[in-house]
């Protein structure tokens, strides 16, 4: 297993969350012993435990308290009884009308009902729990009156509860505990706080964890309460639902007259999960349903339950988005399109207004108005739209006041500034005081604005709407999890930080795949203060200790914080072969030993788990792992045939047999899938994700990259032995596009005291016949690892050999000098061919020392210097800035896509200057002199989060060490968005994780370097969320990789021989390394 240090340290954590563990980060009330004043609710003398509640409370607080019972019933092997101190009480009622099949005119049918739990006779002598809500459950407010229940430190406040044994409740009892909550979900959190302390975790449907079993429960004596959530609308998105969630809805439940079956039996399943998870505000599916049409009960159970119920951006005024569609425009009612049709759509607002008017309670609106099908309106001139969506929106709180009697400004409302909607801010759109501001991720997890000037303190507030999943440009994603948790935290406390606290909505896809992002969001949402972003790693081990226990919690939260590195760096679907390179750095062998070590890693995990647990760690841990192994394998493979076939390698062949075993393995992992629990989740991940060929859409069918095959029956015209090295397309002997026409050598990257401890170079067969080799060197002190072999069809496979240098052995002068290694074969000139010359290899060695006072610093290799971000030497602060200035540096730990990075911190720091912020200062001793020495920085791809009109910048300084600073460049790497469309370069950014790989990316400096020597290299972040991952200083040796070269040689760190420095994965602190 790897990282054995980060591991040692999450295992002793363990004990330590494995309280907050209960209810991930909620103060303990539950206890499985005895203890001095705690009282015993199960497993004492009362043999069947009951729970009280009012008649007048909420129908949702009091299903709730059913699932209490059960609860219980499934902890302890003995369901709680529930009564409302009532004999022979009917379940509660809650009355709602359905509407009528006339879908323009609202009108309603006769009364229909949903039941609550069922009820038994009350019992005083068996009463442990009292659940109620303040001032609508007689019970609590007789407390309240008597004196022995004091809730003023929730009275008034948002979804507040408090937990507290109380002695004597009521006539006959003589202690329980009570739970009482400021409003009715603020008392459903607090049962189902309860709940989760005991051992059911919120996804012990969804995603099968077991419950944990104990017979003994105790409520500790101190008390709990838990004040207004961090964040007030809190939920998710159910969208992009077709094919996997689609169509397991299909395979479960009946379809509806309009489309599959998203009814109420479906829906109540979603809104337990949303309160269990403290949540409390829902968008409905999308694509191909109507929630309030496809199940006329869906919209009142919603209420019934307590759920917040809104519409997402393109669905204004409580309507679905295929409901002006099937019933307007179908109908001949004319287009949707405000300016031609404006009766018709504002009635088809009315008709909304209409229907959510008896769970007005419930509703958050969703106001403004966009294009059809989720697109911008367009043909109209921006000004025309501004003008025109500002008298839509009048429009549309004129009609919420004269249905709902109510003023506007008492109907909370949203508009959500996505996409498009975003620029027609700039434009001069007003926008009333009292409705959110939901501004928009880039729908690949980089918030595009925050509240800024006015904006926060508007009375309406501000939010974000967020995506783990997409459908759209550059690629949609939204097969399974490529969420990476700590990228979450630091975008969604930057946004908290600036105000937006009043909705947080993620788009979560198809919801079943993406149970670990949506459980932190949720929670962070709940209480910042708790999992800020620096608490992802304790959250993730809180998270692991609930769901699996104590014993693997440290081991799992390990595999998952490499897990959502390795996932994130490229979504799955952006994976290609042409992505990681197979020649350059060991990029691409170094990628599937991480995710190899990953599986291994997993696996043993899930192996050692007992059978009850090994569904849930399979959907949420192992499943995704193995599925990302997979597509790596395939692409990875794929650019090893491309090349092997250019070299006209026979292995070549086999590449393309390791390929297609891989894609068939992913083939029989949703197979896998599909059977697990008896079929359960049959269907959920039929979603599509190889296949992409450009084209944004996801494709209809898996389809492999393209391979090419090489003829194994006529051997290659220059011989049956090639070779070839790294760094290099080429091969020889013979021609290629990839080096000179006839030509005999290649030349492998160089060696030097302070590089890559090896160099390698393969031989291989291209033939029909079975060769030995032989290779010899020049130079006594450059060692082979193999100095012979056998390659052919039948008895050799490729061989591939590491050159090292000896240096005790090699001459101590300071100069560069060209090693030779010359080859023979054992088959003459069928071997190599005799009309090329006898093929060389050529190693160039820098002979080199640094001065003895250069005692910390990077050094230069192979024409280049590479730095992980956080790895700086100190931070400056220039002259003028006080020294205990409260802006400075952090680093996000187990961040990006290596290691870590660097931003200015606190992140509400305004935008700086060089003169006033400071510095990360990083030591550099150089040899090549360069007029164009070109330092390249990969920042995360943050967005103008303070508006276009403060754009993110950063700044860069290289100068002599000791030397007077040369002027810094300040640059602005990321450009405006156009009404819809993202700053110049953004697809690559969002499709590589970096500002920085591109060309057209403006986050390169080019400095003179006139000579050897060390030199301070400075780099300023400007701005909170400008990320500095890595540094690459280009002295004319960088070769192309996704990830960049492996981190330098550190003085002061690093030993020679010992860090190997032949891939990223060398990198001391590199997550998932294979040092």
């Amino acid at each position: 297993m790897r990282l054995s240090s980060l591991r040692s340290r999450l295992l002793a954590a363990v004990a330590g969350f494995t309280p907050l563990a209960a209810a991930l980060g909620q103060q303990q009330i539950i206890s499985f012993t005895g203890s001095d004043g705690a009282f015993q609710v199960a497993g004492g003398s009362i043999s069947q435990p009951q729970i009280l509640i009012s008649s007048n409370d909420y129908w949702g607080v009091i299903r709730a308290a059913g699932d209490l019972a059960k609860d219980f019933g499934r902890v302890t092997g003995t369901n709680f009884t529930l009564s409302n101190g009532e004999a022979g009480a009917e379940p509660a009622a809650y009355e709602y009308r359905p509407i009528t099949t006339n879908y323009t005119h609202y009108a309603t049918s006769d009364p229909q009902f949903f039941r609550g739990p069922e009820y038994a006779d009350p019992s005083a002598e068996n009463t442990v729990i009292i659940a109620g809500t303040l001032g609508h459950s007689k019970i609590i407010d007789d407390l309240v009156s008597a004196g022995k229940l004091d809730a003023s430190d929730i009275e008034g406040k948002w979804e507040s509860f408090m937990t507290q044994i109380v002695e004597e409740p009521v006539a006959g009892c003589s202690k329980a505990v009570v739970i009482v909550g400021s409003d009715p979900r603020g008392t459903i959190f607090g049962i189902y706080d309860i709940s989760e302390q005991i051992g059911v975790s919120p996804w012990y449907w969804w995603a099968d964890v077991p419950v944990k079993q104990n017979k003994e429960i105790y409520v500790l004596p101190d008390g709990k309460v838990q004040g207004p959530p961090s964040v007030k609308y809190r939920g998710f998105f159910i969208n992009d639902e077709q094919p996997g969630l689609s169509g397991w809805v299909q395979w479960n439940y009946p379809d509806t007259p309009y489309g599959v079956g998203y009814n109420a039996d479906f829906y109540s399943n979603v809104f337990e999960l949303l309160l269990r998870l403290r949540a409390n505000y829902l968008w409905p599916a999308l694509w191909g349903t109507m929630f309030e049409i496809d199940d006329p009960a869906n919209q009142p159970l919603a209420d019934a339950w307590e759920i917040v119920l809104g519409s997402s951006h393109t669905e204004p005024m409580m309507r679905a988005q295929n409901e002006f569609g099937t019933f307007y425009i179908d109908k001949g009612l004319g287009p949707w399109a405000y300016n031609l049709n404006n009766k018709t759509i504002d009635e088809y607002f009315v008709y909304g207004a209409q229907r959510a008017k008896p769970y007005a309670r419930n509703s958050l609106w969703t106001m403004g108005m966009r294009g059809t099908g989720d697109t911008a309106i367009e043909g109209l001139g921006v000004e025309f739209i501004v003008e025109m969506l500002e008298t839509l929106v009048e429009h549309q709180r004129a009609i919420i006041e004269d249905v709902l009697d109510i003023k506007a400004t008492e109907a909370p409302q949203l508009w959500c500034l996505y996409k498009e909607v975003m620029s027609y801010i700039l434009q001069g759109l007003t926008i009333p005081e009292d409705i959110t501001l939901l501004w928009a991720d880039d729908n690949w997890g980089n918030v595009r604005r925050v509240p800024i000037d006015n904006e926060t303190t508007r009375s309406g507030g501000a939010g974000v709407y967020y995506h783990f999943d997409y459908v759209g440009d550059t690629r949609n994603y939204k097969w399974i999890n490529t969420i990476q948790l700590e990228k979450t935290a630091e975008q969604m406390q930057l946004a908290y930080e600036h105000g937006a606290d009043r909705i947080w909505i993620v788009n979560v896809g198809d919801l079943k795949p993406l149970e670990i992002p949506l459980t932190h969001f949720l929670d962070m949402a709940y209480d910042i203060k708790q999992w800020d972003v620096d608490s992802v790693g304790n959250w993730t081990l809180a998270w692991a200790t609930r769901e699996f226990g104590p014993e693997h919690a440290g081991a799992i939260t390990e595999i998952m914080i490499r897990f959502g590195m390795f996932a994130a760096r490229r979504k799955f679907e952006l994976v290609e072969p042409w992505v990681y390179s197979v020649v350059n750095y060991n990029e691409g062998d170094a990628i599937l030993g991480q995710w190899q070590g990953l599986v291994d890693d997993a696996q043993a995990i899930y192996d050692q788990l007992d059978e009850a647990h090994q569904p849930a760690f399979f959907e949420m841990v192992l499943h995704p792992i193995l599925g990302g192994q997979i597509v790596h394998q395939v692409h990875i493979g794929a650019a090893k045939n491309a090349v092997w076939a250019n070299q006209h390698r026979n292995s070549a062949n086999d590449m393309i047999s390791q390929v297609l075993s891989s894609f068939n393995a992913d083939g029989n992992l949703t197979a896998t899938w599909d059977s697990l629990l008896d079929g359960k989740w049959k269907r959920m991940l039929d979603q599509t994700h190889f296949g992409y060929d450009g084209y944004w859409q996801q494709p209809m069918r898996n389809v492999l990259p393209a391979m090419a095959y090489v003829q194994t029956t006529v051997s290659a015209t220059a011989g049956n032995v090639g070779i070839a090295v790294e760094g290099l397309n080429a091969s020889i002997p013979g021609d290629d596009k990839y080096h000179a026409n006839s030509g005999n050598n290649l030349v492998l990257p160089p060696l030097d005291p302070y590089g890559p401890v090896t160099r390698w170079f393969d031989v291989f067969s291209r033939g029909t016949m079975n060769c030995d080799w032989w290779a010899e060197t020049d130079t006594p002190w450059v060692k082979l690892s193999q100095y012979k072999g056998t390659v052919g069809p039948d008895n050799g496979t490729d061989s591939r050999v590491f050159v090292s240098i000896d240096w005790e052995n090699a001459p101590q002068v300071v100069n560069n000098t060209m090693a030779n290694i010359n080859f023979s074969t054992g088959c003459g000139t069928e071997g190599f061919a005799n009309w090329y010359g006898k093929p060389i290899v050529q190693l160039p060695i820098n002979l080199r020392s640094i001065p003895s006072n250069f005692t910390e610093g990077f050094v230069e290799s192979d024409k280049h210097v590479a730095i992980e971000g956080p790895h700086y030497q100190r931070v400056y602060t220039p002259e003028g800035v006080a020294a205990d200035s409260d802006i400075s540096y952090h680093t996000l730990k187990n961040y990006g896509r290596t290691l870590g990075g660097v931003t200015l911190w606190p992140q509400t720091a305004p935008p700086q200057t060089t003169e006033s912020a400071p510095a990360l200062e990083y030591d550099l001793y150089l040899f090549t002199n360069i007029s164009k020495a070109n330092v390249t920085l990969y920042l995360s791809p943050t967005q103008n989060y303070l508006s276009d009109n403060t754009p993110l910048e950063f700044a860069v300084s290289l100068f002599p060490a000791g030397a007077e600073q040369a002027a810094p460049e300040v640059v602005q790497f990321v450009g405006e968005s156009v009404g819809a469309g993202m700053p110049p370069g953004w697809a690559r950014a969002v499709g590589d994780s970096i500002w920085g790989l591109a060309p057209e990316h403006s986050t390169t400096t080019t400095w003179n370097v006139p000579q050897e020597g060390a030199y301070t290299l400075r780099v300023w972040g400007l701005a909170p969320s400008v990320i500095i991952q890595k540094i690459v200083l280009d002295l004319g040796g960088v070769r192309t990789s996704y990830l960049g070269p492996p981190e330098n040689f550190l003085i002061g760190r690093d030993e020679r021989g010992v860090y190997r420095q032949t891939s990223f994965a060398d990198g001391p602190g590199v997550l998932g390394g294979m040092n």
